[in-house]
């Protein structure tokens, strides 16, 4: 029965959240436009379908997910679990390898599954007549989100200040903006916006906010977030990236039948 209430209360949510993007389109649509609604049958049963998938969305975010990254920061940063039981020490970086490699993990795994990002690989896809693949540009961005929210638990695991990743991070980019294919630049750049949504944001909250509770020193206000910027900052680095080695690829490959040819 609580869970019924629980998810009254977020359908109820979603409805106050999403009902003015609906009053939007329907008043541009009669007000200004001026033109009748068609299929509107339709209309309506996809948006209560989008009202109910949202609404159960979020209340799995609340049960499962936001409570299985805290679960999985706390074991992973339990002193047992790093060896550090008899000895008493504190641990130094090294000692969260484990924890590296599982943020890594789930931010390829969340961004892959990332519908946000679905939608723009199609869409590339098809403006591009298919030079861009969909599963090329998804498993790039998720590259560089695995590799952004590994180097996120470092920089939380060591207390680094966040502004020092973020300014070198788009150093790099503007660098990378600059020799990288122009056709892909802006791509790129809204690659790093596609990830940080539904997926993908509340688990590497969970798990940021998770790391500093549990990591000594560290403060869930200013260590705690941040992550998201990672999420956001390396997918550009990444899909820009695999746009230079596609075109150093393709030129390397041209190379030698070009001289051959001419010989």
């Amino acid at each position: 029965m609580e869970l019924v209430t629980t998810f009254y209360h977020a359908l109820l949510s979603t409805l106050h959240d999403v009902l003015p993007i609906g009053i939007v389109l329907v008043g541009f649509q009669v007000l200004v436009l001026r033109r009748r609604i068609r299929n509107l049958g339709q209309i309506v049963t996809a948006f209560v379908f989008v009202l109910i998938g949202l609404a159960l969305f979020l209340e799995g975010l609340n049960i499962a997910l936001f409570p299985l990254g805290k679960l999985m920061a706390n074991q992973l940063t339990a002193p047992g679990f790093l060896g550090l039981t008899d000895s008493g020490g504190a641990p130094g970086w090294t000692h969260y390898l484990w924890l590296y490699l599982f943020a890594a993990t789930i931010g390829f795994s969340t961004t892959i599954a990332e519908p946000a990002l679905i939608a723009v690989a199609i869409k590339a896809n098809q403006v591009s007549g298919g030079v861009i693949g969909i599963w090329g540009l998804r498993i790039a961005v998720a590259i560089g989100v695995a590799f952004g929210i590994a180097l996120g638990s470092f920089r939380v695991v060591t207390g680094t200040p966040l502004h020092l990743y973020i300014m070198a991070g788009y150093i790099l980019v503007l660098i990378q903006t600059l020799y990288a294919p122009k056709s892909i630049v802006a791509l790129a750049y809204d690659s790093g916006g596609v990830t940080t949504s539904t997926v993908t944001v509340p688990l590497v909250t969970a798990l940021g906010l998770g790391l500093s509770t549990n990591i000594p020193g560290r403060n869930p206000l200013y260590d705690g977030f941040g992550m998201i910027a990672f999420a956001s900052l390396f997918p550009i680095m990444a899909v820009m990236g695999y746009a230079q080695i596609s075109e150093w690829y393709s030129h390397r490959g041209k190379g030698p039948a070009a001289g051959k040819t001419g010989g």
